[in-house]
């Protein structure tokens, strides 16, 4: 194969993308890779003007703004990809990825599915993970349990993840995060890291 070298091969930081519907874990699951592989990874903190939930901490979850603090961001060409997602904007900060990547880690994004469409064409040789509940009775139960939302917000949530659901055939892989095997889960997606870094077209991300 010319130009090939599997002796003298480059190892590029890979940008990992995990999306999926609200309920499926993925902030979950990113922040077990983390703990798992603290020196390979790098966690991608989220933009966002929606108020913090409880527990949540400004820096570790989120960036927590303002309306006018994130439209100065979008104003300043400061984000990578941003949406009104749930009544709220979310975006990704450019700088944080870059940044990221020249430091030699992995970087790992969660991001809703329509902030996945939007890094694929920016960023095509990603590598994008379609997290899923084991069912979608599972997913409206983690919804329902997290008691943040109003009813009329919930039914919203609860109608726009069925509506993610339809673009899984969008992503490279899907992994199912089941609340009795999420340990597996993390595994599984371990796994997939490994093989995308074997792979013979592996190459820098360029943002």
């Amino acid at each position: 194969m010319a130009g090939y070298n599997p002796y003298q091969r480059s190892e590029y930081p890979l940008l990992i993308v995990i999306s999926g519907p609200s309920g499926v874990g993925k902030d979950t699951i990113a922040r077990r890779l983390i703990e798992r592989m603290p020196d390979s990874f790098y966690f991608v903190v989220t933009a966002t003007t929606r108020p913090p939930r409880p527990g949540e901490i400004h820096g570790r979850d989120y960036f927590f703004y303002t309306t006018d603090e994130f439209a100065r961001m979008i104003e300043e060409e400061e984000l990578l990809e941003y949406a009104i997602v749930y009544n709220d904007y979310k975006g990704v900060p450019k700088q944080q990825i870059r940044d990221a990547l020249n430091s030699g880690r992995d970087v790992i994004m969660r991001v809703d599915p329509q902030g996945a469409a939007t890094i694929r064409r920016l960023v095509p040789n990603a590598v994008f993970i379609f997290l899923t509940a084991e069912s979608e009775a599972s997913m409206v139960r983690r919804l329902r349990e997290r008691k943040s939302e109003t009813p009329e917000g919930l039914n919203l949530r609860i109608a726009t993840a069925r509506q993610e659901m339809r673009r899984m055939e969008e992503f490279d892989y899907c992994v199912i995060n089941s609340d009795s095997q999420q340990e597996e889960a993390v595994e599984t997606i371990l796994c997939i890291i490994r093989a995308a870094r074997a792979r013979v077209d592996h190459r820098r991300v360029e943002l």
